[in-house]
């Protein structure tokens, strides 16, 4: 398939440029096969029964983003990808001449830093404080926004942009179908008996990376950190033992199991996942997925056209558009039922 495959038009008036007035107020499409449904996520529950698992992404979104400048005294801005250990990260950076190793920097006008080597498109570098980096991120740096929200962050970010049962950090953007969820929903769910786990995939800036190729098949992922505990796996085989439901909450959850169980059968474990989920593709945990609307050529446009069909994503989309839905981060929700083959 073809990248122009998995394009749409989307009116710029339709991209949520702020969360909605109350965290779960936002609107819900049913999509199952040829059948749409217009809900509020207000009735999210009603879809679930006792005994079916919801598998949530418990990342949390870190201050990524770092302003400062070199030793020469130049501009610079540093992205953090990924933590590596109390003192050094991979790092995306701006600066009007790239940074060579050895070259020093200084971030919020106190944090010293020296850049070590390349990592292909990233940059390896190290803080020479005594603090450890979350620390310093906390600290000093800012929230780092999806591309296509185009303003600057807020106070109101930091909250909003961040699930209510965000733990583990290690983030760029946030595991957005979360972000619906309050702590009265979570327990209106464990009340009527569906059972909550946990996965981790730290979420990385990749996600907003445009398909560069015109073969699908020729796209190479990104790469992420992933962990599947015991307990969750342990839920998910008694669930389906008993012909219970497992849903996935948002496409880094849905990354995160079938990576688990890639090996043909879904098991625990830590590591890296650069999988690419395109139609054709087998699923072989996940029943149900809550995801927000994608976009245009994106990879998670082609992984949601894997699980619920692409002509049936294609007429969902379309419905989405005419009936002014609002899309990506802080826009509205879906929720899809898996297309059999």
């Amino acid at each position: 398939m073809h990248v122009s495959d998995f394009d749409y038009h989307l009116p710029e008036n339709l991209i949520a440029q702020h969360p909605p007035a109350e965290r779960g107020s936002s609107r819900l499409l049913l999509v199952n096969g040829d059948t749409l449904q217009d809900r509020r996520f207000t009735e999210f529950a009603s879809q679930l029964q006792a005994g079916d698992v919801m598998v949530f992404n418990d990342t949390r979104v870190i201050k990524a983003r770092l302003f400062g400048e070199k030793d020469s005294g130049g501009k610079i801005e540093a992205l953090v990808e990924r933590v590596l250990n109390e003192h050094e990260v991979l790092a995306h950076v701006r600066a009007s001449k790239s940074p060579k190793p050895g070259t020093r920097m200084l971030f919020a006008g106190r944090w010293q830093a020296e850049m070590l080597a390349r990592a292909g498109e990233l940059f390896h570098l190290k803080f020479l404080d005594a603090a450890n980096v979350f620390d310093i991120l906390d600290e000093s740096g800012k929230l780092p926004l999806p591309p296509y929200i185009e303003r600057d962050t807020d106070a109101d970010d930091d909250e909003r942009y961040q699930t209510v049962y965000a733990r583990e950090k290690g983030a760029v953007a946030a595991p957005t179908a979360g972000l619906h969820f309050t702590d009265a929903m979570l327990q209106t769910l464990r009340d009527q008996g569906v059972q909550l786990c946990n996965v981790t995939l730290h979420v990385g800036a990749g996600t907003f990376q445009p398909v560069r190729v015109d073969n699908i098949a020729e796209h190479k992922m990104h790469s992420e950190i992933y962990d599947v505990p015991q307990a969750t796996v342990d839920a998910i085989h008694a669930a389906h033992k008993v012909g219970r439901k497992v849903l996935a909450v948002g496409t880094t959850s849905m990354r995160a199991l079938e990576s688990a169980a890639r090996g043909g059968e879904l098991r625990a474990g830590r590591g890296e996942t650069d999988i690419f989920i395109t139609p054709g593709y087998r699923f072989q945990v996940v029943d149900l997925l809550l995801t927000n609307f994608h976009l245009p050529k994106s990879t998670l446009l082609m992984l949601v056209s894997a699980f619920a069909g692409y002509q049936e994503m294609r007429a969902a989309y379309a419905h989405a558009v005419a009936q002014q839905y609002m899309f990506f981060s802080y826009g509205d929700a879906m929720l899809l039922t898996r297309k059999e083959p």
